[in-house]
């Protein structure tokens, strides 16, 4: 508040002072009867402009190999937090069914998987079980879920070969809104093509 105030008066002495250049043109006076010609005024001026880019409240500017991220980032988090846990058809019911077109990298009877449209590395696939058979989130699996538990981890090893990942990759599994999950059909991401960091997000 103190700054805006600040700079909005900063702003309306110049424009007072640019009115009054104005004026002295067109009269042609040079009599110097309004010419502000107190220099502590205009040195107080100059500090207070000043002392206005030193106190500047921006944030500090992203680092240059963050930038990728952040817009990203933020709406997925969103959409975590808007999302509500149901049994409900989601977007991959329509990407399997291919209703929705996608960039499929790997697809057999059990499993598909294909380029995420928001990426978050230069190597970034989602892979899925073509039947949810209630595996809406890893919370969710029983026992009856572990041969296709293991099948999407194998997969991920598969298409992380496919991908030339020979220095490594990530998988992440969401769940639950804590855990930024967006789409309730059971989901793994493998992501590569950088330096991961620790801990993640």
């Amino acid at each position: 508040m103190c700054l805006s105030f600040i700079s909005n008066n900063l702003e309306s002495q110049s424009r007072v002072k640019s009115m009054k250049g104005r004026e002295r043109s067109k009269s042609g006076s040079r009599d110097g009867d309004d010419t502000d010609i107190n220099p502590s005024r205009s040195s107080s001026s100059s500090r207070l402009a000043v002392l206005i880019s030193h106190l500047s409240l921006s944030p500090p500017p992203t680092p240059t190999h963050l930038l990728h991220l952040q817009p990203s980032m933020a709406s997925e988090k969103e959409a975590a937090l808007a999302a509500v846990p149901s049994d409900s058809p989601t977007i991959f019911d329509k990407i399997i069914k291919k209703e929705i077109p996608s960039k499929v990298v790997y697809e057999d009877d059990e499993v598909l998987a294909f380029r995420d449209i928001s990426p978050q590395a230069p190597t970034h696939i989602v892979i899925i079980p073509k039947v949810r058979d209630g595996l809406t989130g890893l919370s969710k699996a029983e026992e009856r879920h572990c041969h296709i538990l293991g099948r999407l981890l194998y997969t991920a090893k598969l298409v992380a070969k496919q991908e030339g990942l020979e220095e490594g990759f990530r998988i992440v599994i969401n769940d639950g809104p804590n855990g930024c999950q967006s789409v309730y059909h059971l989901h793994v991401h493998l992501l590569g093509g950088r330096q991961m960091n620790w801990p993640p997000g």
